[in-house]
């Protein structure tokens, strides 16, 4: 069984998926390492180091769930290894939920989402936090590169399952930088338009 679907598919969830039909097709995830933590591959590590943004899922005391959207410049979440994340955390609006759910329970869930191409992977993990100088088996670039602002805490996850999910329902929305290229050619189409315009204007002026 692999590591995620060990964790995910709970006796509810498989009651579930044999009620709607989908425990057959769910058997191809069932069968895997033996329930040891899935590892981070070349292509899962080249996926999160592109992404300028995730969303973290933490769960508090009274059992709700709280989903936090984490951004920056593409390489803030680090792959240390095939089994650790690690990222600086920065200020935010300091209610510190996630934080504080992180001392009760320290299970996280992970979305790493690229909309251009609708692609996700999303992580199962254990979230260890630390003190900003703290770099013990992290390797220091990662309180370098990282989002803008005052670094509070390092936040290192270990990393208990992975899954990638399929195309199906993510609306494709594409960034300032992925769209860079096309607005360039736009922009310059603009300026070679609004040239011919204020010759234009010129002519007529002249005449009369």
């Amino acid at each position: 069984m692999s590591r995620y679907a060990e964790v995910a598919f709970t006796e509810n969830v498989r009651r579930v998926q044999e009620e709607l039909g989908s425990a057959a097709a769910m058997e191809r995830l069932l069968a895997g390492d033996g329930g040891q933590a899935d590892r981070i591959g070349p292509h899962e590590a080249e996926f999160i180091g592109a992404r300028d943004g995730f969303y973290l899922g933490t769960v508090g005391e009274g059992g709700w769930p709280y989903i936090q959207f984490r951004g920056g410049p593409p390489g803030f979440v680090h792959v240390v290894d095939e089994g650790t994340l690690a990222f600086a955390d920065v200020r935010g609006n300091r209610q510190y939920i996630t934080a504080g759910n992180l001392r009760g329970n320290d299970r996280v869930a992970l979305f790493f989402m690229d909309y251009a191409h609708r692609a996700r992977l999303k992580v199962f993990g254990r979230a260890e936090v630390r003190a900003t100088d703290d770099f013990t088996g992290v390797p220091e670039r990662v309180g370098r590169i990282s989002t803008d602002g005052h670094q509070e805490r390092l936040m290192v996850i270990r990393v208990e399952g992975l899954a990638w999910n399929c195309a199906k329902h993510i609306t494709p929305r594409f960034s300032q930088a992925e769209l860079a290229d096309s607005l360039e050619q736009v922009s310059e189409r603009l300026a070679e338009l609004e040239a011919e315009n204020r010759e234009l204007r010129a002519q007529l002026r002249q005449r009369h």
